[in-house]
């Protein structure tokens, strides 16, 4: 079983950085996809980032040159630092792991806003 916890949301201003961590527990960080998807009030969720097993990384058009992901696997760890924040970047952040199967698990969410 796989848990995930994540941290480091909060209140930004426009321009500012925010740094987010999901710690999981578990043997199978290592061979996983890690992905942070957002979810802002009335959307659907969507994909921000990603990082394969191998360390290759995907962001979405809205973020990559932004945002950077990054994962620890000895800490079993995955980061996602969030630099020159916009307002529409405004929502809750969501680690997922997908595991061999495929399995998918889910942190709880941290909220991220970002005042104009």
């Amino acid at each position: 079983q796989v848990q995930l916890v994540e941290s480091g949301g909060g209140l930004v201003q426009a321009g500012g950085s925010l740094s987010l961590s999901c710690a999981a527990s578990g043997s199978i960080f290592s061979i996983s996809t890690l992905n942070w998807y957002r979810q802002a009030p009335g959307t659907r969720r969507e994909l921000v980032a990603q990082v394969t097993s191998g360390g290759s990384t995907n962001y979405a058009d809205s973020v990559r040159g932004r945002f950077t992901i990054s994962r620890d696997n000895a800490k079993k760890t995955v980061y996602l630092q969030m630099n020159r924040l916009k307002p529409e970047d405004t929502a809750v952040y969501y680690c997922n792991l997908v595991g061999p199967g495929p399995l998918y698990y889910w942190g709880q969410g941290t909220q991220v806003t970002v005042s104009s």
